[in-house]
């Protein structure tokens, strides 16, 4: 009778947990990052019709579905893929229920973009309007690293969490539901937790690629952190955030040594079940405190993630590199590494040990940038992300080793192909005019659309780095000024900059505004359309300078004479007379005078535009660098020496 009543308690019980249970999983998911896309759709379109069709599919499919489901919509050019893809350790319901809320919170966060991916702790959405494939070395996305050091042998820690989240991936990579945890020691007295999902369309061999992506992009130091990738995400921390009782990262526990001795049957059934009855309750308690304080803790660090999001880094910190790494990764910036050196400093190849190659920009010690304002100058760069801007992956401040860590631009700068004769036959017509778009883009994101008003005053052939595809990103941000919202110019009496680029205004009197950057971008664009160096020219029949020679055609009604000798007749005359006509009105004296950068993107890619008429450019650089001196007496300037910058970034 006793062992009765220990049985219908022990039923009870198990029933209130897993009432508990239901009730904890029910609760709304924990949202981590979303990224829209660029591509927007009309109102009421076909293409909003096929769209909402997907997501409304999606909550339906969860419940009977191994987590992951994939599909698409409608038919080209409207056709909208999808797939959604939930945690490997959740259950159906959590499952169903993130699905059911992703399908509509997506739409709030992207309301008229035509593609989403959007991420939950427990699920990711993805829908777009092309097709959802992984393809190796192309993927990016979201970096989030825990605020707080690792303060005990920091690189043994980050040796050892490279292990753990490695060894999860290989298991992922063979698992059906490319799903996997890890549990390992770490430096702390702590145990390191691992996890790492692929999407289930990804082939083993995909899977671990991706895997092995998401793992680099991990930040060294740091005692947490996730790298999220369209395809597959990793995600460490030093307490445990996933289910273990539904993973099959440890094995499972020892079958029980208790036995029923004979003659004490009843008496040792009723100690055993009071004893599962008690551990239950104790399981039961222990699981909901602790759904309580971390989906409560979760919800606080939610909420900082989400403020950050628009930003893109957590702290300055979470992109530092440590100097050791950097020195392995360059060879101890070996001379064979080094690709190019100037005033600021010099810059060398290097890899990292997980095989990513970089770009490490060692400042010089002589520069006069402090601390404080070399962390500034490396948030406010790690901000900007734009396809033609060159992104910083980290840095290094050590002693008086300051060090700017990039991604590693394939085919070196632009004056590389454009000044070198057995090179610019290279640069076909085309990719000139692709370049020039690029640039142009590039310099209205910092002008127009960033989150501030950023001025390059540096902008130059070797500050455009040319990526595999020969596209263009624009470098070196060491002489980039911020204005305020309704700032127009300012003004300094340490003018920095390059021979040749700088405006009139500027080398003259200090002024410097957006219609700087125009300026320099209207010599670049001369530069490109010729073929000749703006700092380096020389021609036979009398004119000096670039400036003089591109007016003289244009006055004389020849400008097609510009064009570099190369460019035979693969090109566009419309789109190279174009190109000269708004190149000289970029480099008109009065800066009035100078186009905007959004009016000079859409002369590129509008005819109807009507262009108005330029007047002579000043030829504030004819003759020798003396005489530019003797010019300037209330300023003290400095210019770039064959070309390599002059970079005072203190004061900002």
């Amino acid at each position: 009778m006793l062992s009765l009543k220990f049985f219908m308690i022990f039923v009870l019980l198990l029933s209130l947990s897993s009432s508990m249970i239901t009730f904890t999983g029910a609760a709304e998911p924990t949202y981590v990052n979303h990224a829209c896309s660029d591509n927007k759709f009309t109102r009421n379109s076909t293409y909003q019709s096929n769209m909402n069709t997907l997501l409304s599919s999606f909550p339906s499919n969860a419940s009977r579905s191994n987590g992951f489901y994939k599909t698409t919509t409608g038919h080209d050019p409207n056709r909208v893929y999808g797939l959604f893809q939930c945690r490997g350790d959740v259950t159906t319901t959590t499952c169903q229920d993130c699905v059911d809320f992703a399908s509509t919170d997506t739409i709030q966060r992207c309301p008229d973009q035509k593609g989403n991916i959007i991420w939950y702790d427990e699920c990711l959405l993805h829908y777009s309007d092309s097709s959802i494939i992984y393809t190796s070395g192309l993927n990016n996305g979201p970096l989030m690293a825990n605020g707080t050091e690792v303060t005990i042998e920091p690189s043994r820690f980050h040796q050892l969490m490279l292990e753990i989240m490695r060894e999860a991936a290989t298991q992922a990579a063979n698992d059906p539901k490319r799903f996997a945890t890890r549990k390992g020691n770490s430096t702390t007295s702590q145990p390191l937790y691992g996890l790492v999902q692929c999407t289930q369309d990804l082939s083993n061999t995909d899977c671990s690629r991706c895997l092995e992506e998401s793992i680099a992009n991990l930040r060294a130091g740091r005692m947490g952190g996730r790298s999220l990738i369209p395809n597959c995400y990793s995600r460490y921390e030093l307490y445990l955030f996933y289910n273990e009782n539904m993973t099959a990262s440890l094995p499972p526990p020892p079958p029980s040594s208790l036995t029923m001795p004979k003659g004490k049957s009843k008496v040792s059934s009723t100690i055993i079940i009071a004893i599962v009855a008690v551990i239950t309750v104790s399981g039961v308690l222990s699981v909901a405190g602790y759904c309580f304080l971390s989906r409560r803790s979760r919800k606080k660090y939610n909420t900082i993630q989400e403020e950050i999001a628009g930003i893109g880094i957590t702290t300055v910190e979470s992109l530092q590199f440590d100097f050791v790494t950097i020195q392995a990764a360059t060879n101890r910036f070996s001379t064979y590494n080094k690709l190019g050196a100037g005033g600021f400093g010099e810059v060398y190849k290097g890899v990292l040990p997980n095989g990513q190659e970089i770009a490490v920009k060692r400042l010089s010690r002589r520069s006069r940038q402090g601390v404080e304002e070399f962390k500034n100058e490396v948030e406010l760069v790690a901000k900007l992300q734009h396809r033609n801007l060159v992104r910083l992956l980290g840095f290094c401040l050590e002693g008086e080793e300051k060090i700017l860590v990039y991604e590693f631009v394939p085919n070196k700068s632009l004056d590389n192909f454009l000044f070198d004769p057995e090179k610019q036959g290279q640069l076909d017509w085309s990719r000139r005019y692709k370049i020039i778009g690029g640039i142009a883009r590039g310099i209205l994101y910092l002008h127009e659309d960033s989150r501030f008003r950023i001025i390059h005053r540096d902008l130059k052939a070797s500050n455009v780095l040319l990526d595999g595809n020969m596209n263009p990103k624009i470098s070196d941000f060491g002489m980039a000024r911020i204005f305020g919202v309704d700032q127009i110019q300012a003004k300094t009496k340490r003018i920095v900059g390059t021979y040749g680029y700088m405006s009139p205004e500027y080398a003259m009197r200090g002024q410097f505004s957006v219609k700087s950057d125009i300026y320099s971008f209207g010599v670049l664009v001369l530069e490109i359309i010729t073929g000749k160096k703006i700092n380096n020219f020389c021609q036979t029949d009398g004119v000096g300078d670039l400036l003089s020679y591109a007016w003289k055609h244009w006055r004389d009604g020849t400008p097609m004479q510009l064009l570099d000798s190369n460019l035979t007749d693969s090109y566009s005359r419309n789109e190279v007379m174009r190109c000269i006509h708004m190149g000289l009105l970029c480099v008109q004296e009065d800066p009035t005078a100078r186009p905007t950068m959004a009016t000079v993107v859409l002369m590129l890619n509008s005819y109807s535009v009507t262009l108005p008429l330029p007047k002579q450019p000043h030829a504030l650089f004819h003759g020798n660098r003396t005489e530019l001196n003797m010019q300037i007496t209330s300023n003290y300037m400095q210019w770039s020496v064959d070309d390599a910058s002059i970079t005072e970034v203190y004061p900002r």
